[in-house]
């Protein structure tokens, strides 16, 4: 076991366990998606709620839906009032998002979104609190620059994957995904209007915060 795995697996084991629906999204996912290392998973999910709930946000957008771990998570920290617009590209892992969503206390609170990102978030008009870009990599420098006029000052956004499975740490980064990510986190490198943190959980997350 690498020291990775067994830091992994020491956060696992003493942080908060999933509720039953989580655990049934996350066993879902690995039994029947082609794609389940792209759950955000259990100690990411809990730490995705700790910051919802720190926030208390009102609106909240979340760019890649995936089959809807992430969202429950983020849902959670949302005022009486609060709704999460989310939004999949693809019908089929949106309806599977869906069911787990009806099946939640959250789900008046969740509006489901099923289309392209760039196309979807200009017709929601709202102002965010918070932020959680986890889609196509290609699209992460795009899905920032027309969200960031729409988030409120002092609000806050977090981008996943920003490690690419330590692939966009290398100086010269094979592949579109890669290349993509390295080249947004020197985009966000650049940028003088956020404060930024990483943070070293799971594949790699930035913390912002809009200025």
């Amino acid at each position: 076991m690498t020291d990775f795995e067994r830091l992994s697996q020491f956060a696992n084991e003493f942080t908060t366990k999933e509720d039953a629906l989580l655990v049934e999204v996350n066993e879902y996912t690995h039994q029947h998606h082609t794609e389940p290392h792209m759950l955000s998973g259990h100690v990411q999910g809990q730490l995705l709620r700790m910051i919802s709930f720190m926030i208390k946000p009102r609106r909240i957008l979340e760019i890649g839906t995936f089959t809807g771990y992430s969202a429950l998570c983020l849902a959670e920290g949302l005022t009486d009032d609060g709704i999460l617009h989310t939004i999949e590209s693809r019908e089929e892992t949106s309806a599977i998002a869906d069911n787990f969503f009806r099946k939640s206390a959250l789900y008046p609170k969740i509006k489901l979104h099923t289309g392209k990102a760039l196309e979807v978030i200009p017709s929601l008009q709202e102002e965010w609190d918070l932020v959680f870009i986890d889609a196509d990599k290609q699209g992460y420098i795009d899905y920032f620059k027309m969200i960031l006029p729409s988030v409120k000052k002092k609000g806050f956004i977090l981008a996943d994957n920003i490690f690419f499975h330590g692939r966009a740490l290398e100086e010269a980064p094979k592949g579109k995904s890669a290349k993509a990510i390295k080249a947004f986190n020197e985009f966000i490198r650049q940028q003088t209007d956020i404060e930024k943190v990483i943070l070293t959980i799971r594949d790699g997350l930035y913390l912002l915060r809009k200025l």
